[in-house]
């Protein structure tokens, strides 16, 4: 424990090490009083240069409150309701920009006049807002948001559906929601609906027995019985056929399932996590998906942000995405501001996804490891002539050019599955089961 002021009262500070999390005590006016060991460890000493230490220049070098600012305050937010707040910020700290979610805890005197707060700090380890190894990065509002919402569902085992555009990162939020959850030690097993037969889908979630039918040489365990103790990830759920909705909602309100051709009851104890692009409260309209299925997995919707709506994360993102293949040929890449501008000037109709193609073909074209407006510039251009063959007289499917795509990416990478499978922003189960599934 560490007192600040003098005036503190050693009990009320001493109190701030009965907490698990980084804790301060501060007044009403936001000056810090005390700290707690765990606080010092994450965020270092409280600068000491004569003036009252306040919450907002210590946590964000704001020169006056976080409301006044621009962002939310918690401590004005319990002043006001007179309960604990809760919000996500941004905070310095000795390693830089990380996303924090405090919790304010006012403190009423013997008169039931409010007299301090415990602020607590729990930092957010699955995101970044900055330099970082971390999947996911940004620090807009509309990320703030998501990453709000992923870090108050996830320790609970409320069935979440992430609901957003093609390529917005739907797979990385659902491993969020997983590392974050009281479930992390056991797997996360991800099962891609679209696409799926009706035989393969049953066989993938629910497994089969032998001789179960033509092809079944063995007895194969099924998703859901991996996925025991730990999270189901369900990609695309609005790409399930109707008629095997029914079964999984079985599976969901149950618990209980029979390999295929089986006449055994397994249980299997998951937290469900969905996915879609598709408008499914739609979809219940026109008939095409079930409403008491469509019930149970939107227990907890979050809402996964494009990359227009989040455009200020865009040099962010950029970035992290050329560290992350920092390893191909040894290089590591940079990209010069006016190619950046040209990055920021582009539409993205496949969002990060997009982004990441973009940046991944740019590395493949440029003769350093300089990525200037030439190099962005011939990228784009095959991402426009991509444009023209979907818009034109030819009109392939999303499908073939992502197939298309993905075989330019095993050329270029001698055919490393789990290189390109990064680059692509899939895992490798998936891009072997698209290369499989189209002959590839």
């Amino acid at each position: 424990m560490e007192i600040i002021a003098s005036s503190t009262e050693p009990t009320i500070a001493r109190m701030l090490d009965t907490y698990e999390h980084p804790a301060i005590l501060v007044t009403p006016d936001y000056q810090i009083l005390a700290t707690n060991d765990l606080y010092r460890e994450a965020f270092g000493l409280i600068p000491r240069d004569g003036a009252p230490a306040r919450c907002y220049r210590v946590s964000h070098n704001f020169d006056r409150p976080c409301d006044q600012a621009g962002e939310d305050c918690p401590l004005a937010a319990a002043a006001s309701s007179g309960r604990r707040e809760r919000v996500l910020h941004i905070h310095q700290t000795p390693r830089g920009e990380e996303h924090v979610d405090v919790e304010m805890l006012p403190i009423l005197g013997e008169d039931g006049a409010l007299q301090y707060f415990v602020e607590l700090l729990k930092p957010v380890s699955i995101a970044g807002a900055g330099a970082g190894d971390q999947a996911m990065v940004g620090s807009s509002p509309a990320f703030n948001q998501m990453l709000s919402l992923i870090s108050r569902v996830a320790p609970t085992n409320a069935a979440v559906l992430l609901q957003g555009e093609s390529g917005t990162g739907k797979e990385l939020a659902a491993r969020a929601l997983h590392q974050a959850s009281l479930r992390s030690s056991r797997a996360l097993v991800t099962l891609e609906c679209a696409g799926l037969s009706e035989t393969l889908f049953e066989s993938e979630l629910f497994g089969h027995v032998k001789g179960a039918f033509t092809g079944a040489n063995y007895t194969r365990q099924g998703l859901a019985e991996a996925a025991h103790g730990g999270t189901l990830f369900l990609d695309e759920i609005g790409d399930v056929p109707l008629s095997l909705q029914v079964k999984l909602l079985r599976l969901i309100e149950t618990g209980t399932y029979r390999p295929v051709g089986s006449t055994q009851v397994r249980q299997a104890d998951f937290r469900l996590v969905c996915a879609t692009h598709r408008n499914l409260e739609r979809m219940v309209e026109e008939g095409a998906f079930r409403q008491d299925l469509y019930y149970r997995i939107n227990v907890f919707p979050i809402h996964l942000p494009s990359l227009a709506e989040r455009a200020e994360d865009l040099p962010l993102l950029a970035r992290s995405i050329l560290r992350d293949s920092q390893g191909q040929g040894g290089k590591t890449f940079h990209l010069t501001e006016s190619a950046l501008a040209l990055l920021k000037a582009h539409q993205y109709r496949g969002n990060i996804r997009e982004l990441r193609n973009i940046l991944s073909r740019a590395m493949v074209m440029a003769n350093t490891n300089v990525l200037d407006p030439s190099v962005i510039r011939q990228s784009l251009g095959v991402s426009r002539e991509t444009s023209r063959e979907v818009t034109g007289e030819q009109k392939l499917s999303l499908k073939d050019l992502e197939l298309r795509y993905l075989r330019q990416l095993m050329r270029a990478h001698g055919n490393d599955r789990e290189t390109v499978a990064g680059i692509a922003g899939i895992s490798v189960r998936s891009l072997y089961r698209k290369l499989q599934m189209e002959g590839g």
